[in-house]
């Protein structure tokens, strides 16, 4: 028998849960894609001073892949003791990670000061910062989802996602402000470390805003239940253990899902600045005009997708953003290949709206997947391990075709190759949108005695 839902909090306390994910998310993206726009911009100068430009890049990029590699680990910690302890609490502490090594990379000595150790703690810093990322999604996206209207879970989960647009827009904001304000070589100097020791204060504007909401119900709900039942005790103790065995398919769904998500937007918003500036001879202001516009643009979608979903279902809208994305690629580099502005941002504002329809429903489809007392383990590690193979390595692979090859060709192809397999992933999938997630059981399904087509529905491949 299923128990009784827990009862939809009021719109004005969902607000603020939304509001309060959303700021916290907006911040610890925006210290991740500060890391990454610098990488493209000043790091290969400040920290990589003896390889040539080109090189230096990709030195730059591979400390900026770094990140990722943490990304996993912080999955699976932050997962299991948010699936034990619950949500806000876990949330919390990746907030405090995350703007704690953003702020200390904004104070770090350069390659001209202490030499080859600047990179080596660059790097720490930077695995610091992964491993917060890794656990903060999950929490932050099943806090809404968990609390949420059931019937409206796409658009209220997509919201913490436009945290990522939000925290691009910020960190390039401040930077095209920099550099138009800044000589290049003040910039270079001292004027790059601005935004990163600005993490500092919206930190504590994300911590007052977090320690305000309420864990959430589902999950107290499923913890009281889990009490009551000792028998459940060893998913208690290991929750990646529950999921390996109960969701496996599940995660390789998440994670063949998120390959088109993850390697299209990287390409277009971080390896751009690369590719813009270097082959089609664009300004570096140029060029974070057009990312920052598109960025704008970017957040007002992600909210139309996620409603979207929730009228014709998770799986018809990341469809739509996975073939969508691998059919834009050749009309990307083309239209950045004319060096002017208006067909730079009409290639990166077509490519990250066409990503928004695969990032939107991402939060609530792959919350729905997992059972309550494994969900922020589940939903992470097939988030989070997938970003290894496919963000973290994607300007790295994109610099070193080019540099092979002098061609966009080979990297249109590879993002082409990223949506076929997302495209095979989400079909693999059934809809999962009739979900109850507070009577989601172990093995996935949904119990009690709901009507034949939202539990068929229910069920993951």
């Amino acid at each position: 028998m299923s128990s009784p839902a827990a009862a939809p909090p009021a719109p004005n306390n969902l607000k603020r849960i939304v509001a309060a994910s959303l700021i916290g998310t907006t911040i610890e993206w925006y210290d991740f894609f500060l890391y990454g726009s610098a990488a493209a911009l000043v790091f290969n100068e400040l920290f990589f001073p003896d390889s040539d430009p080109l090189v230096g890049t990709l030195l730059s990029f591979l400390t900026y892949a770094v990140g990722f590699a943490a990304r996993p680990l912080g999955a699976l910690v932050f997962g299991h003791y948010g699936d034990r302890l619950g949500r806000k609490k876990l949330l919390v502490l990746s907030l405090l990670l995350m703007g704690g090594a953003t702020f200390a990379i904004g104070l770090l000595p350069t390659h001209a000061t202490i030499g080859s150790a600047a990179p080596v703690l660059l790097t720490v810093l930077r695995l610091v910062q992964g491993f917060a990322l890794g656990g903060e999604w999950g929490g932050a996206v099943l806090l809404v989802s968990e609390h949420g209207d059931a019937r409206r879970r796409g658009f209220w989960a997509s919201w913490p996602q436009t945290g990522a647009p939000a925290g691009q827009l910020l960190a390039t904001g401040v930077l095209a402000l920099l550099t138009a304000v800044l000589s290049d070589s003040a910039f270079v100097a001292w004027g790059w470390r601005i935004p990163f020791l600005l993490s500092g204060v919206l930190v504590i504007v994300g911590l007052w805003i977090r320690l305000s909401v309420d864990e959430s119900p589902v999950f107290k709900q499923a913890l009281a239940q889990a009490e009551a039942r000792k028998a459940d005790a060893g998913a208690e103790r290991m929750p990646i253990v529950a999921v390996l065995r109960h969701h496996w398919r599940d995660v390789l769904v998440a994670m063949g899902a998120r390959m088109a998500e993850n390697i299209s937007y990287y390409v277009i918003t971080a390896f751009i600045l690369v590719y813009a500036t270097t082959s089609a001879g664009v300004s570096k202001q140029t060029a974070l005009n057009a990312v920052l516009v598109a960025s704008a643009l970017h957040f007002a979608v992600i909210p139309a997708w996620g409603a979207l979903s929730d009228r014709i279902g998770r799986r018809p809208v990341y469809l739509i953003g996975a073939a969508g994305v691998g059919l834009w690629m050749f009309p990307f580099f083309a239209l950045i290949d004319t060096g002017g502005f208006a067909s730079l941002l009409l290639a990166v504002t077509v490519g990250l709206v066409l990503h928004g329809a695969m990032y939107a429903p991402q939060a609530a489809f792959f919350s729905e997947m997992f059972a309550t007392r494994m969900r922020y383990s589940g939903a992470s590690i097939g988030a989070q391990f997938a970003s290894v193979a496919a963000g973290a390595p994607a300007p790295l692979i994109a610099t070193a075709l080019l540099s092979d090859h002098g061609s966009s060709t080979p990297i249109a192809l590879y993002v082409i190759a990223a949506s076929l397999l997302t495209i095979v992933a989400v079909a693999a999938a059934k809809e999962t949108r009739h979900r109850d997630l507070a009577e989601v059981t172990p093995s996935g399904d949904v119990e009690g005695p709901a009507d034949a087509k939202p539990a068929r529905d229910a069920h993951t491949v």
